[in-house]
């Protein structure tokens, strides 16, 4: 047994314990710390530059939006004036009308007429509509895409 408590007391005199050194920790606290505020500050500047290209589009959006409305807003007006007139001139041709055949003829060759009249107004319509969207969601899609690009990329 002393045997043994000498070989423990030799092998406890032998080992030996890593020395702390305050200086090395500071050191490579101070690295990280260095380096996580410049990821800070390049995580800022992006998200700073996304804001503003979010902003930009967004006002250019709002601009392309308000000059579309006024050409559908005048297109609308448009047909309310064409139909307007129509109705005017037909009510005018009635009264010149002689017989009830005129009348009849007049007011189905009115309703036809007009029917085709709405028609076309509608598909103008539309068609102005469509490049009313697809000009005030351009903006936004673009820096949408861009977003996307950079995720792809990062």
């Amino acid at each position: 047994m002393a045997k043994a408590a000498e070989k423990t007391a030799e092998f406890i005199e032998n080992i030996e314990f890593p020395s702390f050194d305050a200086s090395k920790a500071t050191d490579q606290i101070r690295a990280f710390a260095e380096k996580s505020v410049e990821q800070s500050k390049e995580a800022y500047a992006k998200l700073k530059t996304g804001a503003e290209e979010t902003q930009k589009a967004l006002e250019s959006t709002f601009e392309t939006a308000k000059s579309v409305s006024g050409d559908l807003s005048q297109k609308t007006i448009s047909a309310f004036r064409a139909n307007a007139e129509a109705g005017f001139d037909h009510l005018e041709a009635l009264f010149g009308a002689k017989t009830l055949s005129d009348v009849i003829e007049l007011q189905t060759s009115f309703l036809r007429k007009r029917v085709e009249a709405s028609v076309e107004q509608a598909k103008d319509f539309q068609a102005a509509a469509s490049k009313a969207a697809e000009k005030v969601s351009a903006p936004m899609k673009t820096v949408f895409e861009k977003a996307v690009k950079e995720l792809k990329v990062a």
